[in-house]
């Protein structure tokens, strides 16, 4: 299987799929961090696919998406944007109810929020 296949696999495997550096319980950067924290403040069920144990999805993922940075997030197989795009969407409400039209929801944690940089003041 070629790395588009994979990446397709990979998108298919999942409702909301997250390319991002390490993983959901140990981010590697500070925007996959961020990214991961609103999906959890929403209570959202997501697969994660960390790059750095990817080197090939990695690179051909920026050619696929025509987005040159991580996290990359994607729902239903269709990129959503990355980390600024994400907590946009998370701060005014679309976040949440575009992955419940995606039936990615489960229950959000009580006290998991996004960093403080991240919230609206």
């Amino acid at each position: 299987m070629d790395v588009v296949e994979r990446i397709k696999t990979e998108l298919g495997s999942s409702p909301v799929v997250l390319f991002m550096k390490g993983t959901p319980d140990f981010p590697q950067c500070g925007f996959s961090a961020q990214t991961v924290a609103a999906l959890r403040a929403v209570g959202a069920e997501f697969k994660h696919v960390n790059i750095f144990e990817e080197p090939e999805i990695r690179e051909a993922l920026k050619r696929f998406s025509n987005w040159p940075t991580y996290p990359q997030l994607y729902v239903k197989g269709e990129l959503i944007g990355g980390c600024d795009i994400a907590l946009q969407m998370y701060q005014s409400g679309e976040l949440k109810k575009l992955l419940a039209e995606a039936g990615a929801l489960g229950q959000a944690p009580a006290l998991s929020k996004p960093a403080a940089s991240a919230r609206q003041p």
